[in-house]
């Protein structure tokens, strides 16, 4: 069920984007598992893309861990609030990797709901990257975490998404990156009430 390593190899991001639609993303902290359905996600195209963290080759302390051969998790604070969460994908030194912007709550229902504050069934409780991260508890300590380990993972549960609906769109706030703002690199699940808002971060 948990995706091997080797899944991550791949080193066609937007491939795995759309992939990862469906899959299911696990944390478990102090044994108390909660998990979502992934529902929408960003490609980052490494050095050549204006919107990551890695373009023309960046390397800080920060974007360090993009540079991992794939299978680990990126894990940055934006705006100075939020944690968002990023599968590091392809082979060591290509720092490619897919931002994971909204999960459908699936397991620990409950925990969920105290982490947010709300009730599950409200789309707002993991809609944006940054609330669907919260979510599933992740913060800063999340960085650099192989996922095939214990505490963050993806499993394969066999929820699959007919291509037509799949909507491909530009991504969001990502306006510096000029023209490199317009690829429909953003993959959501049509109709899915948890898929952010235009707006949401």
């Amino acid at each position: 069920m948990k995706l091997p390593l080797s899944y991550y190899s791949n080193q066609d991001v937007l491939f795995l984007a759309q992939d990862l639609l469906g899959k299911v993303l696990f944390t478990d902290i102090n044994d108390e598992v909660t998990a979502g359905i992934i529902v929408e996600t960003e490609a980052y195209f490494g050095v050549l893309d204006k919107a990551s963290h890695a373009y023309g080759g960046r390397r800080t302390n920060r974007t360090e861990t993009l540079y991992s051969h794939g299978g680990v998790s990126y894990v940055y604070l934006c705006y100075g609030i939020h944690h968002l969460f990023n599968v590091v994908t392809s082979v060591k030194d290509e720092p490619h990797a897919v931002l994971i912007r909204a999960v459908e709550p699936l397991i620990g229902k409950d925990i969920i709901e105290l982490r947010r504050n709300m009730s599950a069934g409200k789309a707002a409780i993991s809609s944006g990257p940054g609330s669907a991260a919260k979510a599933l508890g992740i913060d800063q300590s999340f960085n650099k975490k192989d996922l095939d380990g214990n505490e963050i993972w993806i499993e394969d549960h066999g929820i699959r998404y007919p291509s037509d609906d799949i909507i491909k769109a530009p991504r969001i706030g990502v306006a510096y990156a000029k023209e490199d703002a317009l690829l429909p690199w953003r993959f959501f699940v049509k109709g899915n009430k948890y898929v952010s808002k235009p707006n949401i971060i």
